[in-house]
């Protein structure tokens, strides 16, 4: 996969038709469509950036209540391991989280973390059962955590809730946070 449509809606019902519009509008793939808290939509699509550009315009048009629409070509392949739930290992260094107000800028800023530094996705959390917000986590050494979370903190503007670097995290913090870490 090449490039990553995220659409993000404040309704359901909106967002069930969205995705439908969205696969009959372009030569796409649904990654995924589903439910998050506070009774948003989440629609993942890939494909060439020319049909998933297609299918994200085709949603910004509609005149529906959007949270966030994004098109990510060359999107990282950490990011997507992450969003599929794909057990990490982690090493040692520091940890960095970066706290959303929604699902599809974090995803944003998630892409460009890993992109800008040498860090490692560790874990992106999506919306359910957090109130629609989202967070991730990064490691690395510290340098490159505080690069990478600040250049999150830049690409999320308004929508961060807060970013912190933790140097040297305890092991059980770290077990508790991060899913799949041996």
């Amino acid at each position: 996969m090449d490039t990553l449509g995220i659409v993000e809606t404040k309704s359901i019902a909106v967002g069930i038709e969205l995705a439908d519009a969205m696969m009959k509008a372009a030569d796409i793939e649904l990654v995924r469509a589903a439910t998050i808290c506070s009774g948003r939509y989440l629609i993942f699509v890939s494909g060439d950036r020319d049909a998933v550009a297609t299918a994200v315009q085709l949603t910004q048009d509609s005149g529906r209540a959007l949270v966030g629409s994004f098109v990510i070509s060359n999107v990282s392949s950490q990011l997507l391991a992450a969003l599929q739930k794909q057990s990490v290992v982690y090493g040692d260094g520091a940890l960095g989280v970066v706290e959303c107000r929604n699902v599809s800028t974090g995803i944003v800023a998630a892409d460009a973390a890993v992109k800008h530094a040498d860090v490692q996705l560790l874990r992106f959390v999506t919306g359910q059962g957090i109130n629609g917000k989202s967070y991730f986590v990064i490691g690395g050494d510290v340098a490159s955590v505080q690069d990478s979370t600040e250049i999150a903190k830049s690409v999320l503007g308004k929508n961060l809730v807060e970013a912190v670097v933790i140097p040297r995290p305890n092991a059980s913090v770290v077990r508790s946070l991060i899913k799949g870490v041996r």
